[in-house]
C-alpha cells in the first residue's frame, strides 16, 4: 500500500520539510500527481548513488552501502545539493548545482557559451562566467572595421536567455557575473545593477587583485588592460574605485568581490587551466567547463550532552565524501566537455549547515572569540578527514586524471581521488529539509509570525529554543508572539539571560565577528565560503569598506554584504513632475489633525491602461485632477466574479487613499510583488496578480507623465517570499525563504 505523504514515517521531517518536498523534490506523474513519499525520495538517492560502487569493485555490498546513505541523510547527518535529491534514480539525471563556463572574445565563443547556459538551465543548474575576456565597448573590431559593445553588452544576452529557460523548471536558472578591476569597463560594471531593473538573473562580483588591494592601500593609480591585446588603456585611482564598490555595495548589495589571485592560489590544477569565475553564490571557485557536487553535514546532529561527537563526525564525513565521489558517476551531465572536465578533476565540495544550532547546543554565543575558535577547530577536522577519504578512496579507485602536475603531485602526497574535497554552500532549502540553520549563518529569527493562504497567522519558533523554553518553564504562546513581534529576544526580561545570550540573530551580530566567522572556516575549506555580512539600516558607508578590507586581511576569498532594506529603497527618478499631497496625512505628530478628503470635479482627464493578468486583460483607467492623481477604476475584460470584484475594491480603496492624500508611491510599494496562483507573462511583461498589475499600471502611467518616484520599488524577488509570502532573507548573494524553500538563485 502506498504510503501518505503526511505520516511517511521520517523521525524529526516537519510540516515545513514536507510540504518543501512535496513542493519540489518528489517524483509526480503528468498530471501532477505526487508519486513518492519522502522516504521513496531518499530511497531512490541512495540507491542510485550506491550503485555506482559496482562500477570499481564487481562483489561491492551496494545494498549495505545504500543502506548507510540512505540512513545518514533520513537521519539529518548529511544531505546533497538539490539537484542529486531532486534527479538522482530519474530520467533526467542531472545532479549538479555548480557550473562555470568560459565567455571568449568571438561572437561565436559567446554564442556558444549562451546555448550551452540555456542547456544546463534547462538542466536545473546554475552558471557562474568571467566576461573580463571581451574587449572593451568602442574597441576595434578587425574583422568588421566596427567597434565592440563591450561585455555589458552581452551580459543583458545572457540575462534574457536566462530569464526565457528559467520560467519553466522546478529550479530556477541563476548566474554569476565576475569583470577583472583592471578591465576597462570596470566602472560600468560596478553600476550595472544600480536601478535593480536590469540583469536580475546575474549576481555580480568584482574580480579584485593583489596588485589592486595594494594600491588601495597606498591610494595609487593602477593600469587598465584591454584583453584583447593586453596593452595599456588607462589608469584609475583605486581608492576611487574601491570605494565606489563600496558605496554601491551599501546601497543595493551588489557587486560583491572575490579575490582573483587567492582563488588561483589555491587552484590544485593550475597546469590545466586559470580559474576565472565561480558559481553564482560565489562559494565554488571553478576552472571552465567544470562543475562540483555539493553536500552538507549537519553539525546541530553532532553535539552530545554539550559537546562534539567527533567519532560520529568523522565517519560521517567518510561516507560523505564516498556519496560525493559517486554522485561524479551517477550524474548525466548537460554537455560533453563539462563531463570530461569533472571526470578529470573530480572536485567534489563537502560542507556544513546547523553551525549555528551547534553553537546554541554547546552554549556558545555565535559572536565571540569561542565560536570563532570552536569553528576553526570543527571546519579543519572536517577538512583534514575529508582528505583522508579521499586518499582512501584514491588508493581503492585510482587518484583524478589530472593529478600529475596538481598540487598534490608536487608536494608528494598519497593518491588523492578529488581535486577539491570541501566548500562552504548556503544550504537555504536542504536546510529546511533537516530543519537545520543555514551554512555557517547565524539563525535569521527565533520566531516569526507566517501569514498562509487561508489569511491565518501562524507563529514559527525555532525548534532548539522550544524546546529550551518548554524545559526551563517559560514557554508560553503568547511570549513566542511578542518575540516574532519584538524581533528579539535580547531585552525581554522573561528569558533567562545565558539563553539570550546564544540566541543571537544575523542582525545583532557585529558585522565583524561575521567576517571573523568567514575566515575561520575559509582557513581549512578547500573551494571557499559562501557567507553574508548583515548590516543594520543604519550602517554607514564607513562601516562596509571597513568589512571589506577586514575580509582582505583576514585571508576570505570574497565577500557578501546586505545592509538591512536596501534593496527596497532604491530610487527611480524620472521626469520633472512631483506627486502632489492635497491633504493632512496623520501621523502621531498630528494626529490631532484631520485628513481632508478632496471632492470630485465634474471633469477629469486621464488614460485608460491595458495589462495581461492570468485572469484575462484587465483595463485600468487613471483619472488626474489639478493637484495629480485623483481616482482609479478598474474592468476585468469578460471575466467576472471574484477577480472582477477584488480588482474593484482594489480601485476604490486606492482612488480613497489618493482623495485622502496618501501618496502614489505608497500604493505602488502595498500592491507591486503581490501574488496570486494564476501570474501572467514573463521578464519585464511579468504579472504576478490583479493587484500587481494594478501597481504596475500606475508606475506606468507616472513614468508616462513625467512624474518623479521615489519609490520603493519591491520586485517578486525581494521583500516577501513571491511564493509564501514568508520572511526573504539574503544569504550568499540570494533571497531564500526559509519558511517554504524558494530561492531567487535555485
Amino acid at each position: 500500500m502506498k504510503k501518505n505523504l503526511l505520516t511517511d514515517d521520517i523521525p524529526g521531517l516537519t510540516k515545513n520539510a514536507r510540504t518543501v518536498l512535496e513542493k519540489r523534490y518528489l517524483r509526480r506523474d503528468e498530471a501532477g500527481k505526487t508519486l513518492e513519499t519522502p522516504a521513496d525520495m531518499f530511497r531512490r538517492v541512495a540507491d542510485t548513488i550506491a550503485a555506482v560502487d559496482k562500477k570499481f569493485e564487481k562483489k561491492a555490498d551496494v545494498e549495505s552501502v545504500a543502506d548507510t546513505f540512505y540512513n545518514m541523510m533520513t537521519k539529518f547527518e548529511f544531505l546533497p545539493n538539490s539537484p542529486t535529491l531532486m534527479n538522482a534514480g530519474r530520467p533526467l539525471g542531472q545532479l549538479s548545482a555548480c557550473f562555470v563556463l568560459p565567455v571568449g572574445d568571438s561572437m561565436e565563443e559567446i554564442f556558444d557559451a549562451v546555448k550551452f547556459t540555456a542547456l544546463i538551465h534547462k538542466s536545473g543548474g546554475g552558471t557562474g562566467f568571467s566576461f573580463s575576456r571581451l574587449r572593451p565597448a568602442n574597441d576595434v573590431v578587425s574583422t568588421t572595421t566596427g567597434i565592440s559593445s563591450g561585455p555589458l553588452s552581452f551580459m543583458r544576452v545572457f540575462d534574457v536567455a536566462t530569464e526565457t529557460i528559467k520560467q519553466g523548471g522546478t529550479r530556477r536558472g541563476a548566474n554569476m557575473a565576475i569583470l577583472r578591476v583592471d578591465h576597462p569597463n570596470i566602472m560600468d560594471f560596478i553600476m550595472c545593477k544600480a536601478d535593480q531593473k536590469q540583469l536580475n538573473n546575474f549576481n555580480i562580483s568584482v574580480g579584485l587583485t593583489e596588485k589592486f588591494m595594494q594600491a588601495v592601500e597606498r591610494d595609487e593609480e593602477y593600469s587598465l588592460i584591454n584583453p584583447r591585446d593586453k596593452k595599456v588603456l588607462g589608469t584609475l585611482n583605486a581608492r576611487k574605485v574601491f570605494q565606489r564598490i563600496v558605496k554601491q555595495a551599501w546601497e543595493n548589495g551588489e557587486p560583491g568581490i572575490v579575490f582573483l589571485d587567492r582563488l588561483n592560489r589555491d587552484n590544485p590544477t593550475p597546469l590545466i587551466g586559470e580559474i576565472e569565475s565561480t558559481n553564482p553564490c560565489g562559494e565554488q571557485p571553478l576552472l571552465p567547463y567544470e562543475s562540483c557536487n555539493l553536500g552538507s553535514i549537519n553539525l546541530g546532529n553532532f553535539v552530545k550532552e554539550g559537546t562534539v561527537d567527533w567519532k560520529r563526525l568523522k565517519e560521517t564525513v567518510h561516507n560523505a565524501v564516498h556519496f560525493l565521489d559517486n554522485v561524479i558517476e551517477a550524474n548525466n551531465y548537460p554537455l560533453q566537455q563539462i563531463h570530461d572536465m569533472t571526470h578529470a578533476n573530480r572536485k567534489i565540495g563537502l560542507g556544513v549547515m546547523g553551525w549555528a544550532d551547534m553553537l546554541i547546543l554547546m552554549g556558545i554565543s555565535y559572536g565571540s572569540d569561542e565560536a570563532v575558535k570552536l569553528g576553526k577547530k570543527v571546519m579543519k577536522f572536517i577538512n583534514d578527514e575529508g582528505h583522508l577519504a579521499s586518499q582512501e578512496l584514491g588508493r581503492k579507485r585510482g587518484s583524478f586524471a589530472n593529478f600529475t602536475g596538481s598540487i598534490f603531485d608536487k608536494k608528494g602526497s598519497a593518491p588523492q581521488r578529488n581535486a577539491t574535497v570541501t566548500t562552504i554552500a548556503p544550504t537555504g532549502t536542504i536546510s529546511i529539509i533537516a530543519n537545520a540553520s543555514s551554512g555557517v549563518e547565524p539563525l535569521f529569527a527565533v520566531s516569526y509570525i507566517r501569514t498562509v493562504m487561508d489569511k491565518n497567522v501562524l507563529v514559527e519558533v525555532n525548534p532548539i529554543f522550544e524546546k529550551i523554553a518548554k524545559e526551563r518553564g517559560f514557554y508560553s504562546a503568547e511570549l513566542m508572539k511578542k518575540i516574532a513581534e519584538h524581533g528579539t529576544v535580547q531585552d525581554i526580561t522573561e528569558i533567562p539571560a545565558d539563553v539570550r545570550s546564544v540566541f543571537v540573530t544575523s542582525h545583532e551580530i557585529a558585522p565583524e565577528y561575521h567576517i571573523q566567522m568567514q575566515s575561520a572556516f575559509q582557513l581549512y575549506t578547500d573551494n571557499a565560503v559562501s557567507k553574508t555580512v548583515n548590516f543594520s539600516h543604519s550602517a554607514t558607508i564607513e562601516d562596509v569598506e571597513k568589512v571589506y578590507m577586514l575580509a582582505y586581511e583576514t585571508g576570505c576569498k570574497g565577500v557578501t554584504i546586505y545592509r538591512d532594506g536596501s534593496r527596497d529603497e532604491q530610487v527611480l527618478s524620472t521626469g520633472k513632475k512631483e506627486e502632489q499631497t492635497a491633504a493632512v496625512a496623520v501621523t502621531p505628530a498630528t494626529e490631532d489633525k484631520k485628513a481632508v478628503k478632496r471632492e470630485r470635479p465634474k471633469a477629469l482627464k486621464g488614460c485608460t491602461h491595458q495589462m495581461q493578468t492570468g485572469c484575462g486583460p484587465l483595463y485600468i483607467t487613471i483619472n488626474e485632477d489639478k493637484n495629480g492623481l485623483f481616482e482609479l477604476f478598474t474592468t476585468m475584460g469578460k471575466a467576472g466574479g471574484c477577480a472582477a470584484s477584488q480588482s474593484e475594491a482594489i480601485g476604490r480603496m486606492v482612488s480613497l487613499a489618493w482623495r485622502s492624500g496618501i501618496q502614489a508611491r505608497q500604493v505602488i510599494k502595498q500592491l507591486l510583488g503581490i501574488s496570486c496562483h494564476c501570474p501572467s507573462g514573463f521578464g519585464d511583461n511579468r504579472v504576478t496578480s490583479c493587484a500587481d498589475a494594478v501597481a504596475k499600471a500606475i508606475q506606468n502611467h507616472m513614468l508616462d507623465h513625467g512624474y518623479e518616484i521615489e519609490a520603493e520599488i519591491a520586485t517578486q524577488e525581494r521583500g516577501a517570499c513571491p511564493e509564501c509570502g514568508g520572511i526573504v532573507e539574503h544569504e550568499g548573494g540570494c533571497s531564500v525563504c526559509h519558511v517554504c524553500g524558494y530561492s531567487e538563485c535555485a
